[in-house]
């Protein structure tokens, strides 16, 4: 991960606007992607689009659950797979940081300072069809769920447990309808330690040694997409 301590704050600008539709029904919620897609030196097995990062596991594991045969590269055929992906299946993207700042010029959440966030509620005021949305990652300081939480504090809202096993379930009565809240794991490399931890996870990994944090991912996120 590319670690450089800046001179003044590097100003982490989100590069894609919101990836939203009339007909979606899920919503994907995350903070920013990798520094360099807001400067544009993607890799070459980047793909320029969200969660379009070759470290990043979201497209993977969409791609083992949907046998999409997707593309991982910086080329427009593949970043139309994966907007016509979520056309057809009704999902958008909107991730909630619009901007801040960084000290360190890498990917944490926590690095992130004086943070500038995207109008969330007003996000799912606008788009009424949406009726599920899907964090990639839990309640962690700066991660999007934890900013969520904010907003809806700010508008005197709050979120009501469903479930709070892994993956974490709540919901919101927002313009009267009710909207779940699903927390995933998020599909990062900086999230395995936590899923190691899991009881769930030491099962399956004990009845199958093959069995990882990858597969656990797919495993969890098979009934939400």
């Amino acid at each position: 991960m590319l670690k450089i301590l800046a001179s003044k704050p590097f100003i982490h600008t989100h590069p894609y606007e919101p990836f939203l539709f009339p007909e979606a029904t899920k919503l994907i919620v995350g903070t920013l992607p990798p520094p360099r897609f807001t400067t544009g030196e993607l890799k070459d097995d980047d793909v320029d689009f969200c969660y379009g990062s070759r470290n990043g596991m979201l497209w993977p594991i969409l791609n083992e659950i949907s046998v999409l045969n997707l593309k991982y590269e910086t080329t427009h055929e593949a970043t139309e797979q994966r907007k016509n992906f979520l056309l057809q299946q009704k999902i958008a993207v909107c991730d909630i940081v619009e901007r801040a700042e960084r000290l360190k010029i890498d990917a944490s959440d926590l690095g992130m300072q004086n943070v500038q966030l995207r109008d969330l509620v007003g996000y799912l005021k606008a788009y009424p069809n949406i009726r599920t949305v899907l964090f990639m990652g839990g309640n962690s300081k700066n991660g999007p769920e934890y900013f969520f939480r904010k907003q809806l504090k700010e508008q005197q809202l709050s979120l009501e447990v469903v479930s709070n096993e892994v993956p974490r379930i709540h919901q919101i009565q927002i313009q009267g309808r009710i909207i779940r809240m699903v927390s995933l794991t998020a599909p990062s490399g900086a999230a395995n330690r936590a899923v190691g931890s899991l009881q769930l996870y030491k099962d399956l990994k004990t009845k199958n040694p093959k069995f990882n944090t990858f597969d656990f991912r797919v495993m969890q996120y098979r009934e939400f997409f």
